[in-house]
């Protein structure tokens, strides 16, 4: 059973001058010609997209979208009309976002948060700007520690409220920030506290000594491209190890702990220099 709006692994059917038909149980969905890859032939097994074309048939493509079905992304309007709005999703054809789904009028070339949705009423993959009715953190599918997808939704006064797997809202705290970020940049986390009333903070990365881990590696490379020694150390101002190692005084610390335990770094009055041989 195909899925609009999704990624499916559908056989080529048969070859024809303009493309691939592949195999739907149906007549065939059209792959163009211009989206085939180099080699395919008939019985290959092919991961394409589906979607509707401006002819309302239903077309492959092996390009991919910004976002699918139950995604929400940030996208740009191409184009605006009296009915709605026209955003490029990454696709020939553009997504639509009907009048009915904004919660101010579009403008041409603005950015939007829009949720992905299938119309019930037509079947075709359309957007909406109302993101907040799809989402609730009533029953959650989280739990604290766990690796999640955030996309930054908007500013307040603590922090950034987030969107967590397409399906719940957070807060990721102005002092769990330790780098520079936008509304709609999609970054990965962690679930850091569950509170009452399935309030959620998150972080950015990964739990406990798991980041730690990620950032010994970062460690590493920059040393290894300063010829062995950086100019940093635990009385190195936090905004210097931020500005230049992207992570905050405090990681730095147990990084580099870990890192001299492993005897892979020393301190020296002025810096870290590397043990490891090039």
């Amino acid at each position: 059973m195909i899925k609009i709006g999704e990624y499916n692994k559908l056989k080529v059917l048969k070859e024809v001058a303009f493309g691939l038909y592949l195999d739907d149980g149906k007549e065939g969905i059209l792959l163009p010609k211009r989206f085939v890859p180099k080699g395919a032939k008939t019985g290959d097994e092919l991961n394409v997209f589906l979607y509707h074309d401006g002819e309302d048939r239903i077309i492959a493509t092996t390009q991919h979208p910004k976002g699918i079905l139950d995604d929400i992304v940030k996208l740009r309007v191409v184009s605006t009309t009296p009915q709605g709005a026209f955003l490029d999703w990454g696709l020939m054809k553009d997504i639509f976002v009907p009048k009915s789904q904004q919660l101010n009028k579009m403008l041409s070339n603005g950015d939007y948060i829009v949720k992905i949705y299938l119309d019930e009423r037509t079947g075709r993959l359309a957007a909406s700007e109302k993101v907040d009715h799809f989402l609730s953190n009533e029953n959650l599918t989280v739990k604290e520690k766990e690796l999640v997808d955030l996309l930054i939704y908007r500013r307040t006064d603590i922090g950034y409220l987030v969107i967590i797997n397409n399906k719940h809202t957070g807060v990721l705290h102005f002092n769990d920030v330790f780098q520079n970020i936008r509304t709609g940049d999609k970054l990965k986390g962690f679930i850091k506290n569950i509170l009452p009333e399935n309030k959620i903070d998150v972080a950015i990365g990964k739990p406990g000594y798991e980041r730690v881990e990620d950032e010994t590696g970062k460690i590493l490379r920059l040393l290894k491209e300063n010829n062995g020694y950086l100019p940093y150390h635990d009385k190195s101002d936090p905004e210097d190890i931020y500005s230049f190692f992207g992570m905050s005084k405090k990681t730095f610390k147990m990084a580099t702990g870990n890192l001299y335990k492993q005897r892979k770094i020393e301190f020296t009055q002025t810096g870290i220099k590397s043990t490891v041989e090039k």
